[in-house]
């Protein structure tokens, strides 16, 4: 499976083993943000396990509280960011602190994406 859907504040690619989405520039992901994801997983992974690749080509700001309800997804077995610069790279490490998943902070888009297929297998 393989699908394109852009939403108002993000691009999403649909695989079979990961969801990979990229949030708009200078948005602020609230929970209501969360909630549309939410439902996304839940059409697309109902009855199948995930890893979801945050791809982060723009910059953004996440509120923390969404992971503790995106860390309660049974079926999302880690959560990978992909950073183009250490500014990126250091808030993730920050957001690592919030998740009860693995979770992986990468350069590549291809690391994200071996390592995701790596905690499925």
């Amino acid at each position: 499976m393989n699908k394109f859907i852009r939403l108002d504040f993000c691009d999403l690619e649909i695989h079979d083993n990961s969801l990979i989405v990229t949030m708009n520039e200078g948005i602020t992901i609230l929970p209501k943000h969360n909630d549309i994801l939410l439902d996304i997983v839940e059409t697309y992974y109902k009855d199948k396990n995930f890893v979801y690749i945050t791809n982060r080509l723009n910059s953004y700001a996440v509120d923390p509280s969404i992971y503790f309800k995106t860390g309660k997804i049974d079926n999302l077995k880690g959560f990978a960011v992909v950073y183009k610069d250490y500014r990126a790279k250091g808030n993730a490490e920050v957001e690592k602190l919030f998740l009860n998943k693995p979770f992986g902070i990468f350069k590549q888009l291809d690391e994200a994406v071996v390592w995701a297929n790596s905690l499925l297998t």
